[in-house]
C-alpha cells in the first residue's frame, strides 16, 4: 500500500495538470487564424 505522502503528491500532480485545461485548448485554437493552404487548387 502506498503511502500518504506518495498518495498526496500524486493527487496534487493530477489536480495541477487538469487545472485550466479548457482554458489553455482555447488559447491555443485562437492563437493562429484559420487560413487557405492551397486557395488556387479548387478551381
Amino acid at each position: 500500500m502506498a503511502s500518504n505522502t506518495k498518495k498526496t503528491d500524486s493527487r496534487r500532480k493530477r489536480k495541477k495538470g487538469s487545472q485550466g485545461k479548457k482554458r489553455k485548448k482555447l488559447m491555443s485554437k485562437m492563437s493562429t487564424p484559420a487560413f487557405a493552404i492551397h486557395p488556387d487548387k479548387g478551381e
